[in-house]
């Protein structure tokens, strides 16, 4: 079992290069089954999801080529099974997206059920509803989700709820359908975007991406032999954007995309910190105890699940009373539990928590209760007096690439052990 050994008391400075989005990443790995060829993809984050992701391509008969620890050329020419391992599916959430292209490519799908972070009911009822109205048959049993369709067809779509799940399997099963799908009320996150503009590169045809109607016109296939660049993890961006806050620190975050965090951004001013943006950098830094404010997380462009946690550390040391109302998923307080066993005065009842700010935390042994919590906890730990030791951090190498390496270039002291 490994841990993360953290002592406290550091106020962080220097400069970050934030690393590929790891939302992005996760589902153009499995858009490239759609590709009758070879392309490139570069920014990848090095982290477990991505890895697990390329095991399944590999099972299914892709070939990969890993170029840096960061870009690899696949060739997808050769699938050779509908089939996706089911131990391998069911480890992680992204993995329905599997579902999406393997039943654009061979109208068949079979997969595990999705794990990952327990959130809290986290459905994929509008998943299953796009592909039976693109002419698919779904059937959910024995811990698995097999999908198969004679022929698929365009159709309008209306998601009942904003998930950027759905959307994006709909978009994948869609690309190589007869006709036009159109997917109204849909999610609008940058990582959308971003699978769009990948498929577009290899020849889809979607349009309006980032806005709630998505428009996606079938062609009959996709060629490949492109290279594209993951954008930057905006989830990261602001993990470190709050890290500054929360240690008084001063920090340079670079190869990030500035209009992806307004809403972040927009806050951290509120709470009396200091941004600075200049192209591809952002400048947080911060000199005094944070204000209080009030957080209502909501789908893109509102404030991200994602930096809920996050926030939550620095509002647990801020001036007055804060409140939290968590619109997305109701289990995702886990994480207060732990840091009040650090001194943090926080009460979650349901979907909200109330943060009575106190001057300072102390260091304890606490566990990651998902993967923001994970990030959430080690800045926790690098503000807190004396030391922390954190366990579970398989929830972080999901999704944050090479964190403690990073945090000790801004000068935490972290190191991670295996007992």
């Amino acid at each position: 079992m490994e841990k993360l050994i953290i002592k406290g008391g550091t106020r962080l400075s220097g400069e970050v290069v934030i690393s590929g989005a790891k939302n992005a990443a996760i589902a153009i790995l499995p858009a490239t089954l759609l590709i009758d060829g070879v392309c490139t993809i570069e920014n990848l984050p090095n982290i477990s999801d991505v890895q697990i992701q390329c095991k399944i391509l590999e099972e299914l008969g892709a070939k990969i080529d890993w170029i840096t620890s960061n870009s690899a050329r696949i060739d997808t020419t050769n699938i050779l099974s509908y089939k996706a391992p089911l131990d391998m599916t069911s480890k992680f959430r992204a993995s329905y997206y599997f579902i999406g292209s393997l039943l654009g490519r061979c109208h068949n799908a079979e997969t595990g059920l999705p794990g990952g972070c327990k959130l809290g009911a986290r459905p994929i009822d509008q998943h299953i509803k796009g592909f039976e109205a693109l002419g698919a048959t779904v059937d959910v049993a024995n811990g698995k989700i097999v999908a198969s369709a004679n022929k698929l067809t365009g159709s309008s779509i209306y998601m009942d709820t904003v998930s950027v799940g759905a959307t994006i399997n709909v978009m994948l099963s869609a690309v190589l359908a007869e006709g036009t799908t159109t997917i109204d009320n849909a999610a609008k996150e940058p990582h959308i975007v971003d699978v769009a503009n990948f498929l577009n590169t290899m020849g889809a045809d979607i349009r309006g991406a980032g806005t709630d109607i998505i428009k996606v016109n079938g062609v009959k296939s996709l060629k490949g032999g492109a290279t594209y660049s993951v954008v930057p993890d905006q989830i990261e961006a602001g993990t470190f954007m709050l890290a500054a806050i929360a240690s008084k620190g001063d920090i340079t975050i670079k190869n990030c995309i500035s209009e992806h965090l307004d809403c972040l951004t927009a806050k951290i001013l509120e709470m009396g910190g200091n941004v600075e943006e200049s192209g591809d950098e952002i400048r947080v830094w911060c000199d005094k105890r944070p204000q209080k404010t009030n957080i209502k997380t909501a789908p893109y462009p509102g404030f991200p699940t994602d930096l809920q946690a996050q926030m939550g550390v620095v509002l647990s040391i801020a001036e007055g009373t804060s409140i939290i109302s968590e619109n997305i998923w109701e289990s995702r307080f886990q994480y207060t539990y732990e840091l009040n066993k650090m001194g943090a005065n926080i009460t979650a009842q349901g979907k909200t928590a109330f943060f009575e700010g106190v001057e300072s935390l102390s260091g304890a042994p606490v566990c990651a209760t998902d993967l923001r919590a994970g990030a959430a906890l080690i800045i926790a730990g690098i503000i807190a007096n004396g030391t922390t030791e954190l366990y579970n951090l398989e929830h972080i190498d999901r999704g944050y690439e090479n964190i403690e390496m990073k945090f000790r270039n801004l000068g935490a002291n972290i190191v991670r052990i295996r007992e």
